[in-house]
């Protein structure tokens, strides 16, 4: 019964939110997330932990924004369905020398690594990707209760991702995503906190933690440019700035791995420090 009724409730979320006038819908989430910072439940805390480990000094307002621009993310992503091309367009931007780079580099048709930390909208990031005509796939963590999972793979289907599951497939992710860049796709992962529990291990803002070594290995195989794409809210949309990282090329496959990996720990710390704020990462994530 109880996993119905979250199946249930994201099931209305993507229903009904969508057909709420948005100043309306902004005020309900701003107010849910507001709650939340009240309550100070495990999650707040959590995230509380983390935002105190790149931010020692910070005002404890910083985690009612972090958990106001949580709230966004789910908003946005509970309407993006609704919304067109010309909008998915419209609500997300880049500098033009990294579009025009990021361009180029689709065009080559080598494909393209895009690691992402847990940063503002990048489900917004993907459909704009999309709309551009671009091919995308992604990996998506098998969800409890299942249909959950299902409702996500959905979601993100209808935006136009390609999505495997990172358990249960007919095949190991890594070996179809190498495939896919071989056909000139866009590769989107989030990579900053390891799923696995078999991640490598880098430092990050003065701690130790694990963190997917996916994107390396698949830039190290396949010779596909890697990105670290650091994400965060603008007053109307979401804007993205790309770090290109060159992987290290010497040293056997794992040193390459774990170098090339802490080299995207590295651009996600420097862009998590500019806007703290809009870092949705409620789990524990250092070791």
């Amino acid at each position: 019964m109880k996993d119905r009724l979250i199946e249930l409730g994201y099931a209305a979320g993507w229903r009904v939110v969508r057909t709420l006038p948005l100043p309306v819908a902004r005020r309900i989430f701003q107010a849910g997330a507001d709650r939340a910072y009240a309550r100070n439940g495990p999650g707040t805390q959590r995230l509380r932990r983390n935002l105190q480990q790149i931010v020692p000094d910070m005002p404890d307002t910083l985690v009612r924004d972090g958990l106001r621009s949580y709230a966004r993310y789910w908003l946005e992503a509970f309407r993006l369905p609704s919304q067109s091309r010309e909008d998915f367009l419209a609500g997300f931007g880049m500098s033009d020398e990294n579009f025009a780079e990021l361009k180029s580099v689709i065009a080559d048709g080598k494909g393209v690594v895009l690691a992402l930390p847990h940063l503002a909208n990048w489900d917004a990031a993907a459909a704009w990707a999309v709309s551009h005509g671009w091919r995308m796939v992604t990996v998506a963590e098998r969800l409890k209760p299942e249909g959950v999972f299902q409702q996500f793979v959905a979601y993100r289907e209808k935006l136009g991702l390609e999505v495997l599951p990172l358990t249960g497939g007919q095949r190991p992710p890594l070996d179809v995503l190498a495939e896919r860049l071989q056909q000139g796709y866009a590769v989107a992962l989030l990579s900053d906190r390891d799923l696995s529990r078999s991640g490598v291990e880098v430092s990050f803002f003065g701690g130790r933690t694990r963190m997917p070594a996916g994107p390396a290995i698949l830039a190290i195989r396949t010779g596909a440019p890697l990105f670290a794409v650091d994400l965060s809210f603008t007053p109307t949309g979401t804007h993205a700035v790309l770090r290109r990282i060159t992987p290290v090329t010497e040293g056997a496959l794992d040193v390459r791995v774990k170098a090339t990996t802490q080299l995207l720990a590295d651009a996600y710390a420097a862009g998590i420090a500019q806007h703290p704020q809009d870092w949705h990462m409620l789990q524990k994530l250092w070791l």
